[in-house]
């Protein structure tokens, strides 16, 4: 129960400190805003396919081709006449399930084998530094694009199995030190006395007083799936029958030299915004978490 309540604390001065961080708040709202934007986005498409219609942002047009940003298309459109919003707000529904999906893959890799090693030791531990160890030392985008080659023509199948597959190590290290940490305080010596099984010590005692370094890293790592998405999707390998930021940035570099600029700077622009609101909070979650910050 006293642990509960700590824990409740400080979740509660964390707010406290987040609300007076300018910059925590603004990058939050930033968040909410392109949240949104993603929701909105799948609601079109769902909607679209549900009907079976092709949406405006994939109706082709040459006669409007490359019209500079007007009343009548407030971000321009593209060398086929497609509106550039409607592909754009489409680029941040790919973009959050990109960063869902693959976080939904590696975090509870991570977690699973951070409390495993950290809690048991011996020979477990070992051999998970030695797995976790042998995944980090390759190349991670090298692998990522092997795993997208073999699932390419599937959508973002590939995509989301490389960068899962991929980014779990960082997370299983400070789980597995935190897991250390936590296993000598007297709270869980305690509830080996009481004869409480090693699994429920583990996910239902020592998981709720580190979930705050899930939340931090969630928030770390989802802008670099989305810029992994990106690379991947410039270079032909992601996505290819739906807008993409990086689809986008590639048909749009074609045409910066002759003045077509509209495009490459909305979506420069838009993924610009999301990688650094995520990148603040996240930087804003881990000092207002910080144990040693607490009054």
């Amino acid at each position: 129960m006293m642990k509960k309540f700590q824990t409740t604390g400080l979740w509660y001065d964390a707010w406290r400190r987040l609300k007076n961080d300018k910059v925590a708040m603004i990058s939050l709202f930033i968040v909410i805003l392109f949240t949104l934007l993603a929701i909105y986005g799948e609601l079109v498409y769902q909607y679209h396919n549900a009907l079976d219609l092709t949406p405006n942002y994939q109706k082709t047009n040459l006669e409007i081709a490359y019209t500079s940003p007007s009343m009548n298309y407030l971000m321009g459109t593209d060398g086929l006449g497609r509106d550039v919003m409607g592909r754009l707000v489409q680029g941040v529904r790919i973009a959050y399930k990109v960063g869902i999906i693959t976080s939904l893959i590696a975090i509870p890799i991570g977690v699973f084998l951070g409390c495993l090693a950290g809690y048991y030791g011996g020979k477990i531990d070992d051999f998970i530094v030695w797995f976790y160890s042998t995944v980090a030392s390759m190349p991670g985008l090298l692998f990522i694009l092997a795993i997208a080659m073999i699932f390419k023509g599937q959508g973002l199948l590939g995509i989301y199995l490389g960068i899962g597959l991929t980014t779990w190590v960082g997370l299983c290290r400070l789980i597995r030190g935190e897991v250390l940490k936590h296993k000598e305080l007297t709270y869980v010596q305690s509830a080996k006395v009481l004869g409480i099984s090693s699994s429920k010590i583990m996910f239902k005692h020592i998981l709720p007083n580190i979930f705050h370094i899930i939340i931090v890293t969630f928030t770390l790592r989802f802008p670099a799936a989305v810029g992994t998405e990106v690379i991947m999707s410039y270079l032909g390998i992601g996505v290819q029958n739906q807008p993409s930021w990086g689809l986008m940035i590639e048909s749009a570099r074609m045409r910066l030299w002759q003045g077509m600029w509209w495009e490459m700077t909305f979506v420069t622009i838009a993924l610009f915004l999301l990688v650094l609101s995520f990148n603040l909070l996240g930087d804003s979650l881990r000092d207002a978490l910080d144990p040693k910050l607490n009054d």
